[in-house]
């Protein structure tokens, strides 16, 4: 008798399962009308997302538009936009370029072959500013003046650097060649004024003039005043002092002519000449007083007798 083969025990528990779950299966009751539902978006929202998607798309193509239309108004480049350069030693700019809020640079300049202009409507102001952001300068052009503030202002030459003018608030100080004031009312100073030299340009006259009040010309070692073509004249309304403190008055010349000296007169105890009439020589005579007057000549001094300028002076 043939001995049947061992069955695996694993193998046998998989079989009863199966066999388990066809018969299951085959038990469960089956419904005829099975009622299928669709999946996706339809009706009113489908039309709605294409809305927005036809939106979107219309969007985008009007903002690549808006940007090429930006892009080639302003000129926009690899090297910059439009007039502006951005190179390596900086930023470039050609032509007529407006800034409406305050700028803040290094340096600026123009090109070689043409003028640095800065133009605006009001005024143009050139601030300077220290580290703490304090106001150090100010340098302001407008319509009516041209104004600046700081501690010191200098225009210095342009071959040698030397000053020609700087002013602080101790001194102005001129440091050209020559001083040329071309108005006609001349210079006005309310203060003294010190110099070594005046001069007028030739062929012109020099008037030094004060029209309502006092010129004085004051130096401790003297002065002198020469004309060495010319007359020199002084003229006063009043009286004309010629004062020496500790030396001399002198005056030389070929010819001292005194005019317009009062003539003395004969007092009572005097009897008058004859010749009074046809008198041509005269006495000079001199008061106590330092007055000088004329006298008749006569064969001896006849200034006692014609004393009564002195009396009346």
């Amino acid at each position: 008798m043939e001995r049947a083969p061992d069955l695996d025990i694993e193998e046998l528990k998989m079989t009863r399962e199966q066999y388990i779950l066809a018969t299951q299966q085959n038990n469960l009751p089956r419904t005829e009308n099975t009622q299928l539902y669709p999946v996706g978006i339809y009706g009113w929202r489908k039309r709605c997302l294409y809305f927005f998607v036809l939106l979107l798309l219309v969007t985008m193509i009007v903002n690549l538009a808006m940007t090429i239309w930006i892009l080639k108004v302003m000129n926009f480049t690899v090297d910059g936009m439009g007039n502006l350069r951005v190179t390596k030693k900086g930023i470039r700019l050609e032509g007529i370029s407006e800034f409406l809020l305050p700028l803040y640079v290094k340096e600026i300049h123009s090109r070689k072959d043409s003028p640095l202009v800065l133009q605006s409507d009001r005024n143009v102001t050139v601030n300077a500013r220290n580290h703490m952001g304090q106001l150090t300068g100010q340098l302001t052009v407008g319509a009516d003046a041209v104004e600046a503030q700081c501690k010191r202002f200098e225009v210095s030459s342009s071959e040698d650097g030397r000053v020609l003018f700087s002013a602080d608030e101790e001194e102005i100080v001129i440091g050209a060649d020559r001083l040329k004031v071309t108005g006609t009312e001349g210079a006005v100073f309310e203060h003294s004024v010190e110099t070594p030299h005046i001069r007028a340009d030739p062929s012109q006259d020099l008037k030094l003039e004060s029209p309502t009040r006092s010129l004085i010309m004051e130096a401790p070692k003297g002065i002198q005043v020469s004309a060495a073509a010319g007359d020199l004249k002084a003229t006063c309304r009043k009286e004309l002092h010629l004062q020496s403190t500790e030396g001399e008055i002198f005056l030389n010349a070929d010819s001292i002519r005194l005019g317009n000296l009062p003539v003395g007169t004969f007092s009572s105890s005097s009897p008058p000449s004859s010749s009074a009439a046809r008198q041509t020589i005269y006495e000079l005579c001199v008061c106590p007083n330092g007055k000088l007057y004329l006298s008749p000549a006569g064969a001896g001094s006849t200034c006692q007798s014609s004393s009564n300028i002195c009396l009346w002076s």
